[in-house]
Parts: C-alpha cells; sequence; structure tokens
C-alpha cells in the first residue's frame, strides 16, 4: 500500500462524531502507519468486546455490529421479543466506555419534553426568568427502551438529535456531547401496545438488528451466570476520545472505484423504479434504500475489513453489512406485506443479482 492514493471521501453523515477532520485523512496513510492504525484498531476493539462477553452469552454477530455502528458514530435498533437480553446488552456495553449513560422508557404517555427537556420558569434574584433544563438526550449513550411503545408524536423528537446531535427548544439550539448514540430497542411490530416508527427515525439508524433466542448451550451459560451468588463484574476499558479515533481512523481505508460501484448498484437495485432492479424488487418493494445506506454500508465495511486485518474495503464486506444497514429503510408494497415477503430477502436477491 503507498502513500499516494487517494481515498474515497464519503458525505458529512453520521459515519464519525468527530467535528474536526484533518486535510491528511483525504489520503490513505502509508504502509507502516496503516499496519500500526490497524493493530491499535483491533486491539481496542478485542478487548471491549471481550468485556461485554463476560455478561452477555452468544450474541457475538449483534455484539460486532452494535460496536461497528457505536465507531462509525451510529445509532441501533435492537429488535426482539422480551427477555432475550437486548437492555442488559446495552446497559453492558455502557459499562464497558468510560461514558455517561442515561435510560429513557417509553411509554405512551411520554412526551417530547420529557426526552429532550423544556424552559423551566425560576426565581433569579428580584426577576422571573426562563432556564432550559436539559432531559435524558444529554449524555454520551442513550438506551431508548421499548421505542416503539412511544406515540410517533414523541418518538419523532429523537430526529434532530439522531441526526444533527443537537436539541433547540423554544427557537434555541443546545448541543449534545460527542460521542452520541441511541441505542434503541424494540418488541416486534405486531406484539400489543406497539407503534410503527416512522419512516425518517428508521433512516437514521444506522443499523437495525435482531435479536435471536439463545441456543441449548447458551442458555445454561446464561443460567450459570445471572443465577449464581456473583455476576460477573464490567469496567471501562475504553474512552470517548478512543472511540472518537477510531472512527476517524476508518475515514483512511481506501475503497477502489470497482468496489465503490459494487455497492452503488447494491444500494440503486432496491428501487423498483431502477430498470435493472430484479422482478422480486420491482413486485415487491415500494421505496427503496436511501444514499444514506450507502454511506452506512461504507462505513461499516471499512470497519470490517479493519478487523478482518486489510485495510481496504472488499466487496465480501459490503455483503456482510447490506443487510442490517437496509432492512429497515426499505419499505415493501402491499403485496409485499401481503405475502409475507421481509425486506431481508428482497437485499439477499439484490446482492445475488450484482456481480462481485
Amino acid at each position: 500500500m503507498t502513500d499516494n492514493t487517494p481515498q474515497i471521501s464519503d458525505p458529512d453523515t453520521q459515519a464519525n462524531d468527530s467535528s474536526s477532520i484533518s486535510e491528511s485523512s483525504m489520503f490513505v496513510l502509508g504502509e507502516a502507519e496503516a499496519k500500526k492504525a490497524t493493530e491499535q484498531f483491533r486491539s481496542i476493539f478485542n478487548i471491549l468486546k471481550a468485556e461485554i462477553q463476560k455478561f452477555i452469552v452468544g450474541q457475538d454477530d449483534v455484539i460486532d455490529k452494535v460496536l461497528n455502528a457505536i465507531i462509525c458514530g451510529g445509532h441501533v435498533l435492537l429488535e426482539g421479543v422480551p427477555g432475550l437480553g437486548k437492555t442488559a446488552l446495552v446497559h453492558t456495553i455502557a459499562k464497558a466506555l468510560h461514558l455517561s449513560f442515561k435510560r429513557i422508557q417509553f411509554t405512551p404517555d411520554l412526551l417530547p419534553s420529557d426526552i429532550v427537556g423544556s424552559n423551566i420558569l425560576i426565581q433569579r434574584g428580584n426577576q422571573k426568568v426562563f432556564q432550559f433544563e436539559q432531559g435524558p438526550v444529554f449524555c454520551n449513550i442513550l438506551l431508548a427502551d421499548e421505542i416503539n411503545r412511544a406515540t410517533p408524536k414523541t418518538q419523532s423528537a429523537l430526529l434532530e438529535t439522531m441526526q444533527e446531535k443537537c436539541v433547540t427548544v423554544s427557537g434555541s439550539t443546545h448541543p449534545l456531547d460527542k460521542p452520541f448514540f441511541v441505542l434503541a430497542t424494540q418488541n416486534p411490530i405486531e406484539q400489543d401496545g406497539t407503534y410503527p416508527l416512522p419512516e425518517a427515525q428508521l433512516d437514521r439508524f444506522f443499523f437495525k438488528l435482531q435479536v435471536e433466542m439463545p441456543n441449548h448451550d447458551e442458555f445454561a451459560e446464561i443460567l450459570k451466570r445471572t443465577g449464581g451468588l456473583v455476576e460477573p463484574q464490567i469496567k471501562p476499558v475504553a474512552t470517548g476520545e478512543e472511540i472518537l479515533q477510531m472512527g476517524h481512523t476508518i475515514r483512511h481505508v481506501p475503497i477502489e472505484d470497482s468496489i465503490q460501484d459494487y455497492l452503488i448498484r447494491i444500494v440503486r437495485l432496491t428501487h423498483p423504479r431502477d430498470p435493472q432492479a430484479p422482478d422480486d424488487v420491482k413486485k415487491y418493494v415500494r421505496h427503496g434504500a436511501s444514499p444514506r445506506a450507502a454511506q452506512t454500508i461504507l462505513a461499516a465495511s471499512r470497519v470490517r475489513a479493519l478487523l478482518s486485518g486489510r485495510y481496504h474495503v472488499a466487496t465480501e464486506d459490503i455483503d456482510a453489512v447490506a443487510i442490517p444497514a437496509m432492512r429497515h429503510r426499505l419499505i415493501l408494497s402491499f403485496e409485499g406485506e401481503a405475502e409475507g415477503i421481509t425486506t431481508d430477502q428482497i437485499i439477499k436477491t439484490v446482492i445475488n443479482a450484482v456481480p462481485a
């Protein structure tokens, strides 16, 4: 790998929380620097994952992808039936990081001001003035527990915080601390007492991950770790600065034009109006993935490349992150919903239709 290979720069997205990227990030590192950065990246990632696995049993792929999203500065939506450890996973991740953590339990009577904060009237000297009282969203890691139990009006309160990383109340804008991540959990939408998330909010989630039922051996280990006298203790092993630096590191990872073209074609073929879209897409999809999906895939594939010991993005990286990056960004047609088609099936069809 040489010093003069230009990097394909991605647009300003949620892929990194670092507000100041040096001009050198427009070019890939030299071979020695790249090797050192890759080793350091993998070391921090593996230490963090090992600490989380002291308490969380199984769910290796979910842990990998949640950490992938955090490094890229993105938000994660965890979906699964109650009792699978979604909330425990977020709590464990928060304990393993030197970051502030807050939790909001979403309920039907939750108001937007309960999330972002509001102006309150206080006595200051001889005058009464309004002062902004920060809501629980002012933290580094926000657990939005059972997010789909709140009304769409309350869910929309997170739109600005997830995209712009700030809160606007009564015309005044208040920035959030960096890094900032929303790790949300939700029950499957067919469960009673739930509301579908607005499409605009779904698009702001970096990944949507399915938390599955543990197997027999994992069940036994869960009971062993949680049913004994002493539970495993999680300690902080990474700082916010290290997470931001890891997000900065991935921007140096180059992607060849042919690989980027492969990525673009996958995203474009999820749109039924594209002439080359597969028949299943034209039949079962109403709206395809947004450009933000392509930005997500690019950032996530760079992380996966570094974790695989490579300092370049390959098609296998794109294939591995395409489904969690797009499954919540595709909107099925009425016919697709009626026939029980899933967005995962559509994305697999699209990947198979694009030659590597």
